[in-house]
C-alpha cells in the first residue's frame, strides 16, 4: 500500500475589521491547512478517499455452495486481470484515435494494437476454460461497458464479428453474453468475490463501467426470498 506524505502547510490569513465606534483596527487570523499528497503538487485542503464497502459476512446453505463459491473465485480471480487490461487497452485506443484525422492512419493504429493484443495476450487466453473463457466475457463487459461481441465488431468487420462468435459458440461460449449482477444470481457472485478481493489487495481495483450497486444488490440476493436462490 502506498505511503501517503502529509505535508501541513498553516498559512495565516489577516483581514482587517473595522469599527464604527472606535475605529480601531483589529486583525484576526483564520488557519487553513493544506496537504500535499506525494506526487502531487497541488496543496489540498481535504483529501479525495476511495468508498468503502461493508461486506457482510459470507453464508453457504450447504458444503456444495460453498465449493462452488470457492471453485468460481479461482476463476473469477485468474481472469479480471485480462479484462482490466482489456479496457486499459480501450482507453488508451479511443484517446489516441481522437488526435488522428486521417482514416488510413486510424485504421493503420488500430492495426497494430490489435496485433500487440493478440500477440500478448493469445497464447494465454488459448489455456483458459471454457467456463474462464465465459467468465472473462462478461468482465471485458463489465470493464468496458461493451460486450465482446460489439467490442469485436468496433474494430474487425460485421463479417469477423459473426465468425468470431459463431467459433466461440461451437465451444459454449457467447461473446454476447453481458455482465447482469442485479438479475444473474453467478453475476452476483462474481461481483462478490471482486469485491472482496479489492477489499484483500488480492486484485487491483478499476470501476466497472456498469451502473449498479453492490450494497443493493447483496440486499436483493441475501434475503429470505427463495426465489433469488433458485435464479
Amino acid at each position: 500500500m502506498k505511503r501517503y506524505a502529509l505535508y501541513i502547510v498553516v498559512l495565516l490569513l489577516g483581514f482587517k475589521v473595522f469599527s464604527q465606534e472606535t475605529e480601531e483596527k483589529e486583525q484576526d487570523t483564520t488557519q487553513v491547512i493544506y496537504m500535499i499528497i506525494e506526487g502531487d503538487s497541488i496543496p489540498r485542503e481535504s483529501i479525495d478517499l476511495e468508498e468503502v464497502v461493508l461486506l457482510r459476512k459470507l453464508k453457504f446453505d450447504n458444503t456444495m455452495d460453498r465449493r462452488r463459491y470457492l471453485i468460481l473465485r479461482r476463476k473469477t480471480r485468474k481472469v479480471y486481470p485480462y479484462a482490466k487490461l482489456a479496457s486499459e487497452r480501450l482507453v488508451e485506443l479511443n484517446s489516441r484515435l481522437d488526435h488522428i484525422k486521417s482514416n488510413r492512419d486510424r485504421k493503420r493504429y488500430t492495426k497494430i494494437v490489435e496485433n500487440y493484443i493478440e500477440d500478448e495476450f493469445s497464447a494465454e487466453l488459448k489455456k483458459l476454460t471454457r467456463t474462464e473463457g465465459q467468465i472473462l466475457v462478461k468482465l471485458i463487459h463489465r470493464q468496458t461497458g461493451d460486450t465482446a461481441f460489439e467490442l469485436v465488431r468496433n474494430l474487425k468487420s460485421g463479417w469477423r464479428a459473426f465468425w468470431y462468435n459463431t467459433t466461440a459458440s461451437m465451444f459454449d461460449i457467447s461473446l454476447k453474453e453481458e455482465y447482469d449482477p442485479e438479475k444473474n444470481r453467478e453475476d452476483y457472485l462474481i461481483e462478490d468475490i471482486l469485491q472482496r478481493s479489492f477489499r484483500d489487495n488480492i486484485l487491483e481495483r478499476q470501476s466497472s463501467a456498469l451502473d449498479f450497486k453492490y450494497i443493493d444488490l447483496t440486499d436483493k440476493w441475501t434475503s429470505t426470498n427463495p426465489e433469488n436462490k433458485r435464479s
